[in-house]
């Protein structure tokens, strides 16, 4: 069997970094998608590929995650490099040591470095310092790659992205605001259904309103799921109470009452709608265990593609 080692520069980003999807062109995404399922494609074949072979990630966990780090440390290994776990408590960065300081002495280690915290502007001044790619494992602000792999589900299940629609149902939060970036770059109408106090960031829905007049699509920001999930192709959950905001539970559980997704809410969507969720997931809270664990459920699907998806973002920016 060969192994593919040759540098395989794409240069579809054509950008050193990947933090959102707000600089990324339609084009690029669609892009980086065909590139994501080559090389998914190649896995399952039992292609030998090791693009990266020789390179190193930096894995910088700030914020523990599941998905985040198998699929980053799995990814690293099939394309032949290597990964390294590291916590805060493992760098001085922990100990007052500078991002600026953190950023240029990474780079003289490793190849590209992926980090998953609570401020973007702390990701932001790591691409700013590094000389080497820095990728966005999850902000408070933006969850880039997840929204990757969820439109790679998307075109795998449904074989299209645009005229679809994709309701999303709960917090205005990181995800939600990198899928407003995704839906809006390709084509596919999002509404967003939150209760009043939860909605995304105006600024960001405001921005995503141009990036869907250019692509013929629509965003739309409601506090009703009922109306929201009329047709929909796509229904969208993700957790009422996100890291770091505990102490928020009672009162967000009370908050975000009717905006359970269940056998009840789901009627008004298409008959062949498919159910999504970034997961970890709380069965009986955001959905019911009858739509995430039935039929029009795709969550693990989904999350596979964490790992195909971030595969391309990795041979793309580090290859």
């Amino acid at each position: 069997m060969t192994v593919v080692t040759t540098k395989e520069k794409t240069n579809i980003l054509n950008q050193k970094d990947f933090l959102t999807l707000s600089d990324v062109s339609s084009n690029q995404i669609n892009q980086l998608l065909q590139l994501a399922q080559d090389i998914k494609t190649k896995y399952q074949n039992g292609e030998a590929y090791a693009p990266l072979q020789g390179k190193t990630l930096a894995m910088i966990f700030e914020k523990s995650s599941t998905r985040t780090r198998v699929s980053f440390e799995v990814g690293m290994l099939q394309l032949g490099g290597h990964a390294l776990f590291m916590t805060d408590r493992d760098l001085q960065i922990g100990r007052g040591e500078t991002i600026s300081d953190t950023a240029q002495v990474l780079s003289e280690y490793v190849n590209g470095i992926m980090i998953r915290t609570f401020e973007h502007e702390k990701v932001e001044e790591l691409a700013q310092y590094a000389n080497i790619p820095v990728i966005n494992g999850l902000t408070d602000d933006f969850h880039p790659c997840q929204a990757i792999a969820d439109l790679l589900t998307i075109l795998e299940v449904k074989g299209t992205l645009k005229g679809l629609k994709f309701v999303y149902i709960g917090d205005g939060n990181n995800v939600a605001h990198s899928l407003l970036h995704a839906c809006s770059k390709v084509g596919m109408d999002i509404v967003v259904a939150s209760p009043k106090g939860y909605e995304p960031n105006s600024d960001i829905v405001a921005e995503c309103k141009q990036f869907a007049a250019e692509a013929g699509s629509i965003v739309e920001v409601t506090n009703n799921p009922q109306e929201a999930v009329k047709n929909a192709d796509i229904i969208y959950g993700d957790v009422w109470t996100s890291m770091g905001q505990e102490q928020e539970n009672a009162k967000r559980l009370q908050d975000f009452t009717g905006f359970q997704v269940n056998s009840e809410l789901v009627k008004d969507a298409k008959e062949d709608y498919i159910y999504m969720h970034c997961l970890p997931a709380h069965r009986g809270e955001e959905v019911s265990a009858d739509v995430i664990d039935g039929p029009h459920s795709v969550v693990f699907h989904q999350a596979g593609n964490r790992l195909h998806g971030q595969k391309a973002i990795l041979v793309d920016l580090m290859a």
